[in-house]
């Protein structure tokens, strides 16, 4: 079991997958933190653009759409990381252990 592990972490594909998958998932957090930190900055220094009601006469003000708006991103971009995970992370982890059971 050590060899296959030992053949796994010198082959230069896996390398070249765990810099790839690392960079990816980097980018998805910072995006993230980006979106959530960003409102939460616009709450502590602009609470008036976030009481910003809608139009007149409304109840719901800016801030109610852009926080749901964060919601829904994170969720976006989740289900798109979950996705290149399943499929192509997946496909390329699985070929890099068989290459190395040979």
């Amino acid at each position: 079991m050590q060899d296959i592990a030992d053949r796994i972490t010198a082959n230069p594909k896996f390398l070249e997958f765990v810099a790839k998958r690392n960079s990816y998932s980097i980018v998805m957090t910072i995006l993230g933190m980006v979106a959530y930190y960003g409102f939460i900055l616009l709450v502590a220094f602009d609470k008036e653009l976030l009481a910003t009601k809608l139009g007149a006469g409304a109840t719901t003000s800016l801030g109610v759409p852009l926080g749901v708006g964060v919601i829904a991103f994170t969720i976006v971009l989740t289900w798109i990381y979950v996705r290149r995970a399943n499929s192509e992370f997946d496909e390329t982890n699985e070929a890099i252990i068989r290459e190395a059971q040979k």
